[in-house]
């Protein structure tokens, strides 16, 4: 398994299309953990570099 940080946008964008392969993975399988890796990695980066400016429960309502 052959998994690095990603750092820039060309990672996130290698990453995404790794996760679209392994989109059928079963769980518990070596392509199943690499999704669940990818996925958790991906996540981190996404949050970090495109947040969602959620507004406050109660001024939503």
């Amino acid at each position: 398994m052959d998994i690095k940080p990603i750092r820039t946008d060309a990672d996130y964008c290698a990453a995404l299309k790794e996760i679209e392969m392994l989109m059928m993975a079963e769980p518990g399988t070596p392509e199943g953990e690499k999704l669940d890796v990818l996925v958790t990695l991906v996540e981190a980066y996404e949050s970090k570099h495109y947040p969602l400016n959620l507004p406050d429960p109660v001024e939503a309502i």
